[in-house]
């Protein structure tokens, strides 16, 4: 798809189910050099990556901006994540600029296991920060790092959901999969997590999670796409699960940082027969539910 007939079938897509728009709980935004180094990254696909991933929308910050209201989103994320101490209370200050500046976007903040990760982290929620990002398999961290303990406890009171990067895909790390987030949960289970692209590939095993803990939620970031599916299939034994967790599976699309084209992430979500009213719900409603937006 061309960016205009993705706007077209879009803005139908929209009207066809009566939505004032998407929610996009899985975006990146990120100081300039940044998102360049992340950019060069993919390019060279690297270990973390392991496989050719072309970036479908590599432009400007205000022209990724321009697309992706173009597209009906009418709310997104900022999504940065630290890879080595002394770097998340920087990209903070950063996003809590360009949400200042991007009234569209939710204020959105991260962290690293460090002995100041709870104050910078108490700081971003009192500066207003309505969602976290956390990347297991970047950072190269395990979740249970007793460092973290503050900041898990600090957003389980404040119930601020931390979308998180903990599944094995694309490419496992060393404290990826469900059991060290597993270990978070048995300690913090109020804790509101969206598990970063369902989880991919141990989909049934993060399922599980979110059967075990009302807090739990997923995003659907990649998963069902050409791209994906060749690599890490979503299991069809599971599709009766997203008929159960209709109210706690999010819209996420990797915008930027995709190898296809936004409107390929909408068009699978129909492809799943699963309903006008599960679509809803997916692509605005559960969204606009948890962060309060009308």
């Amino acid at each position: 798809m061309t960016d205009a007939d993705d706007t077209g079938y879009l803005a139908a897509f929209r009207d066809e189910l009566g939505l004032p728009g998407i929610i996009d709980v899985h975006t990146h935004f990120m100081p300039d050099q940044v998102l360049r180094k992340v950019w060069a990254y993919f390019d060279s696909a690297g270990p973390l990556i392991g496989r050719s991933w072309p970036i479908a929308y590599r432009a400007d910050e205000q022209v990724r901006l321009k697309t992706l209201r173009d597209f009906g989103v009418r709310a997104f994320t900022a999504l940065v994540y630290p890879h080595k101490p002394d770097m998340a209370a920087w990209l903070n200050e950063w996003t809590a600029e360009f949400a200042a500046r991007t009234p569209d976007c939710l204020h959105t903040a991260t962290f690293f296991p460090e002995p100041h990760a709870e104050s910078y982290v108490a700081a971003a929620v009192e500066s207003g920060a309505r969602v976290f990002k956390a990347h297991v398999q970047v950072g190269g961290y395990h979740p249970g790092d007793p460092l973290l303990d503050p900041v898990w406890g600090l957003l389980e009171d404040a119930q601020i959901p931390v979308v998180i990067h903990c599944g094995s895909g694309p490419a496992p790390g060393t404290h990826t999969g469900p059991e060290p987030i597993a270990g978070v949960l048995r300690r913090f289970p109020r804790l509101p997590l969206i598990v970063a692209h369902m989880g991919t590939p141990e989909f049934a095993e993060f399922l599980d999670l979110a059967e075990a803990y009302a807090n739990v939620r997923l995003d659907t970031t990649m998963v069902w796409t050409d791209f994906s599916e060749a690599d890490a299939p979503f299991p069809i034994r599971e599709h009766g699960r997203l008929r159960s967790f209709a109210d706690r599976i999010l819209f996420g699309s990797d915008f930027p940082n995709i190898p296809h084209s936004y409107g390929h992430s909408i068009q699978v979500l129909e492809r799943l027969e699963l309903g006008e009213d599960w679509l809803r719900q997916v692509c605005y409603r559960n969204a606009a539910t948890l962060f309060g937006i009308e």
